[in-house]
């Protein structure tokens, strides 16, 4: 049933829409944030540059933005759903011609102000063109093949594009985020088990084919399977990262050596420790302790929205809160699983504690949405 089927005299208007935002869940976010600071300032050696500082100016302009979205009306962002991912996917393209290259990768573009990154602003736009689309197909048609192979291709074409920048990691997100909002939406799971199916039988194939006239990937790339799987066979090479990244883990204990005195992190043993592997950091200073604790208040965060979106009467606002729910769901688990050591190292930031600018205001911005679905749902 879509928002507009409802009385809108029963949703709060003016200034009134704050004192319905969601704000224990604004509170967790803020929490997760402050985690992140104490980090920044700890493997910057006790300092708030260079990184402390333009966080924390980045998680005020986020949290500006924020409550500027929640209090537009949740109608307004269904409406714009499809210009938004149209808009993300051009500027995937302008990346091509335009883009800014760093560390071998081109993913930026330079707006003057800032550095925006437009596979950032694709994970929550394809979550918004999603749930738009399944508010609007009707519930007899989504699992019909055809309206199936719609959002399919939808979710490959950023998916491609991202891969050519190349960004492993994101694609990655953006195909399990987008196949999540399809499988929420109710899509038949005959879907999914196939493509399951296939991707198991595509992993045991190239495995199969190693040494074989017909083998599927070069020799290079079986090395680095080998080194994923045992960090061991090339400790000083492509295993480095993983297993100084596993040294800081273990040497944390049960509460850790103590704030700013992880010697992975001091002494540059660590790789990325701001970014990618700052949850290393954090469990070598804090421990188990503190890593669950980071982990304790992503669950809460998760739980808020599952709340949320099951209390609320609209198709779209639901499905745009639990999209905005998996896709950080899928950011901290993607990130924990690489630098533990479960999944192969694909450059995936831990979300509102790894230091960036376009991933924090971006998610920021989602949850944004989550409180214009809260804040506008009928009373």
């Amino acid at each position: 049933m879509s928002y507009l089927d409802y009385n809108t005299k029963s949703v709060p208007t003016g200034i009134s829409k704050l004192l319905y935002m969601n704000w224990p869940l604004v509170m967790l976010l803020i929490a997760v944030s402050c985690a992140g600071f104490v980090m920044l300032y700890s493997v910057a050696g006790g300092s708030v540059d260079p990184w402390m500082d333009s966080q924390l100016k980045r998680f005020g302009f986020g949290l500006v933005v924020m409550i500027g979205v929640a209090m537009v009306p949740i109608w307004f962002w269904r409406n714009v759903s499809f210009v938004a991912f149209g808009g993300s996917v051009m500027l995937l393209i302008g990346v091509e011609f335009f883009g800014e290259v760093r560390m071998g990768a081109q993913r930026w573009i330079d707006l003057g102000f800032m550095r925006l990154q437009p596979s950032e602003l694709t994970k929550i736009t394809l979550v918004m063109f999603l749930a738009a689309y399944y508010d609007w197909l009707p519930l007899d048609k989504k699992s019909h093949p055809f309206w199936v192979m719609v959002p399919v291709v939808v979710i490959l074409v950023p998916v491609a594009l991202v891969l050519q920048q190349p960004d492993l990691g994101t694609a990655l997100l953006l195909l399990m985020g987008g196949g999540a909002i399809m499988f929420l939406a109710g899509v038949h799971y005959a879907y999914f088990v196939t493509v399951v199916g296939a991707a198991v039988g595509a992993v045991v194939a190239v495995f199969q084919s190693r040494g074989t006239p017909w083998q599927i990937l070069q020799d290079y790339q079986y090395r680095r399977i080998d080194t994923f799987i045992d960090p061991s066979n090339d400790p000083l090479g492509a295993g480095y990262n993983i297993t100084q990244a596993k040294i800081a883990l273990g040497s944390g204990g049960w509460t850790g050596r103590g704030f700013m005195q992880g010697t992975q992190s001091r002494l540059n043993f660590l790789p990325e420790k701001h970014t990618d592997f700052i949850f290393t950091t954090l469990a070598e200073e804090f421990g188990f302790v503190g890593a669950i604790s980071l982990l304790a208040l992503y669950a809460l965060i998760i739980i808020f929205c599952i709340a949320s979106a099951l209390t609320n009467k609209d198709r779209f606002a639901s499905l745009l809160t639990l999209g905005v729910a998996v896709t950080f769901f899928l950011f901290f688990a993607v990130n924990m699983a690489m630098v533990t050591g479960l999944l192969p190292v694909v450059g995936v930031p831990l979300p509102l504690v790894s230091f960036g600018g376009s991933a924090m205001i971006v998610l920021l911005a989602a949850f944004g949405l989550v409180q214009s679905a809260h804040v506008h749902r009928p009373r």
